[in-house]
């Protein structure tokens, strides 16, 4: 089952990993926070992805601070659900 965000994750090439712009990309990326963690309330995702491989690290890492978890590529979730 695939639950889609369709908004903007607030990545946006450097815009957040440099320091004085990482606040406001939080703030953007605050939607699809919310829609992620609304999820989790009900049993959580296994997985995390977008077709930006920035942008799905970028809302891993907010939503998992600390911790070494990786965003995989859609592809390699779609080769894993088919076990080619």
């Amino acid at each position: 089952e695939v639950d889609t965000v369709e908004r903007c994750s607030g990545h946006n090439g450097t815009y957040a990993v440099r320091a004085e712009t990482r606040d406001l990309a939080m703030k953007i990326t605050a939607p699809v926070l919310r829609a992620a963690r609304a999820k989790d309330d009900d049993g959580g995702y296994d997985e995390y992805t977008s077709d930006c491989p920035l942008a799905a690290d970028h809302i891993v890492d907010a939503l998992e601070p600390g911790t070494e978890r990786e965003a995989p590529h859609p592809i390699s979730l779609l080769r894993r659900a088919y076990a080619i």
